[in-house]
Protein backbone atom coordinates (compact mmCIF):
# COMPACT_ATOMS: atom_id res chain seq x y z
CA UNK A 1 0.00 0.00 0.00
CA UNK A 2 1.48 3.50 -0.93
CA UNK A 3 2.18 5.19 2.44
CA UNK A 4 0.67 8.43 0.96
CA UNK A 5 -1.53 10.07 -1.66
CA UNK A 6 -2.23 13.37 -2.47
CA UNK A 7 -5.27 14.94 -4.68
CA UNK A 8 -7.05 18.11 -4.87
CA UNK A 9 -4.44 20.07 -6.72
CA UNK A 10 -5.29 21.85 -10.13
CA UNK A 11 -5.06 25.03 -11.65
CA UNK A 12 -6.63 28.44 -10.45
CA UNK A 13 -6.59 32.02 -10.16
CA UNK A 14 -5.06 34.53 -7.52
CA UNK A 15 -7.72 34.42 -4.87
CA UNK A 16 -9.15 31.41 -5.55
CA UNK A 17 -9.28 28.55 -2.97
CA UNK A 18 -8.27 24.67 -3.22
CA UNK A 19 -8.33 21.87 -0.40
CA UNK A 20 -5.60 19.77 -1.01
CA UNK A 21 -6.01 15.96 0.62
CA UNK A 22 -3.30 13.19 1.78
CA UNK A 23 -4.96 9.79 2.38
CA UNK A 24 -2.54 7.88 4.43
CA UNK A 25 -2.11 3.88 4.95
CA UNK A 26 -2.37 2.70 8.77
CA UNK A 27 1.53 2.67 9.13
CA UNK A 28 2.14 6.19 7.78
CA UNK A 29 -0.27 7.81 9.89
CA UNK A 30 -1.25 6.42 13.02
CA UNK A 31 0.34 8.14 15.82
CA UNK A 32 2.38 10.56 13.41
CA UNK A 33 2.40 14.31 12.84
CA UNK A 34 1.77 15.26 9.20
CA UNK A 35 3.40 18.07 7.82
CA UNK A 36 2.60 19.36 4.03
CA UNK A 37 5.79 21.00 2.05
CA UNK A 38 6.02 22.31 -1.26
CA UNK A 39 8.51 22.65 -4.17
CA UNK A 40 8.79 25.49 -7.17
CA UNK A 41 10.89 24.88 -10.20
CA UNK A 42 14.39 25.56 -9.39
CA UNK A 43 14.05 25.78 -6.09
CA UNK A 44 13.83 23.74 -2.76
CA UNK A 45 11.31 22.04 -1.24
CA UNK A 46 9.95 24.46 1.30
CA UNK A 47 7.77 23.81 4.53
CA UNK A 48 4.50 24.73 4.18
CA UNK A 49 2.26 23.18 7.94
CA UNK A 50 2.51 20.53 10.33
CA UNK A 51 -0.20 18.85 12.75
CA UNK A 52 0.93 16.63 15.65
CA UNK A 53 -0.81 13.26 15.47
CA UNK A 54 -3.64 14.64 18.11
CA UNK A 55 -4.12 17.90 16.10
CA UNK A 56 -4.11 19.94 18.97
CA UNK A 57 -0.84 22.03 17.59
CA UNK A 58 -0.14 23.00 13.95
CA UNK A 59 2.56 24.99 13.01
CA UNK A 60 2.49 27.36 9.85
CA UNK A 61 5.24 28.89 7.72
CA UNK A 62 5.30 32.56 7.81
CA UNK A 63 4.42 33.03 4.31
CA UNK A 64 0.88 30.86 4.37
CA UNK A 65 -0.15 31.40 7.82
CA UNK A 66 -3.51 33.09 8.34
CA UNK A 67 -4.61 32.06 4.41
CA UNK A 68 -4.15 28.14 4.77
CA UNK A 69 -5.16 25.86 7.31
CA UNK A 70 -3.81 22.26 8.21
CA UNK A 71 -6.27 19.69 9.81
CA UNK A 72 -6.53 16.00 9.96
CA UNK A 73 -9.36 13.36 10.26
CA UNK A 74 -7.72 10.26 12.54
CA UNK A 75 -11.11 8.06 11.51
CA UNK A 76 -10.23 8.13 7.92
CA UNK A 77 -6.66 8.38 8.08
CA UNK A 78 -6.49 11.85 6.15
CA UNK A 79 -5.23 14.96 6.35
CA UNK A 80 -6.16 17.97 4.46
CA UNK A 81 -4.53 21.55 3.67
CA UNK A 82 -7.06 23.96 2.76
CA UNK A 83 -5.28 27.12 0.86
CA UNK A 84 -7.49 30.00 0.71
CA UNK A 85 -6.46 33.65 -1.35
CA UNK A 86 -4.39 31.75 -3.37
CA UNK A 87 -1.22 34.10 -4.83
CA UNK A 88 0.86 33.41 -7.88
CA UNK A 89 3.81 32.61 -5.43
CA UNK A 90 1.73 30.09 -3.97
CA UNK A 91 2.25 27.73 -7.31
CA UNK A 92 4.43 24.41 -6.60
CA UNK A 93 4.09 20.65 -6.26
CA UNK A 94 2.73 20.16 -3.20
CA UNK A 95 3.98 17.08 -0.64
CA UNK A 96 2.05 15.75 2.34
CA UNK A 97 4.40 13.56 4.78
CA UNK A 98 4.30 12.25 7.56
CA UNK A 99 7.01 11.53 10.96
CA UNK A 100 7.03 9.69 13.77
CA UNK A 101 9.96 11.33 15.59
CA UNK A 102 9.70 14.43 17.78
CA UNK A 103 11.69 16.94 16.05
CA UNK A 104 11.42 20.10 13.92
CA UNK A 105 8.49 20.29 11.85
CA UNK A 106 9.45 22.75 9.79
CA UNK A 107 12.29 20.02 8.67
CA UNK A 108 12.60 18.04 5.53
CA UNK A 109 14.57 15.41 7.02
CA UNK A 110 12.09 14.72 9.64
CA UNK A 111 9.77 13.11 7.81
CA UNK A 112 9.71 9.36 7.05
CA UNK A 113 7.28 9.00 4.66
CA UNK A 114 6.55 11.54 1.44
CA UNK A 115 3.51 11.46 -1.11
CA UNK A 116 3.82 11.32 -4.38
CA UNK A 117 2.99 15.27 -4.73
CA UNK A 118 0.42 17.46 -6.66
CA UNK A 119 0.44 20.31 -8.77
CA UNK A 120 -1.02 23.61 -7.51
CA UNK A 121 -0.61 26.34 -10.43
CA UNK A 122 -2.04 29.81 -9.50
CA UNK A 123 -2.51 32.05 -12.79
CA UNK A 124 -3.45 35.76 -12.61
Amino acid sequence: QVPLVESGGGWVQAGDSLRLSCAASEESFSRNAMGWFRQAPGKEREFVAAITWSGTRTTYADSVRGRFTISRDNTKNTAFLQMNSLKLEDTAVYFCASKYRDGDPKEVDEYDYWGQGTQVTVSS
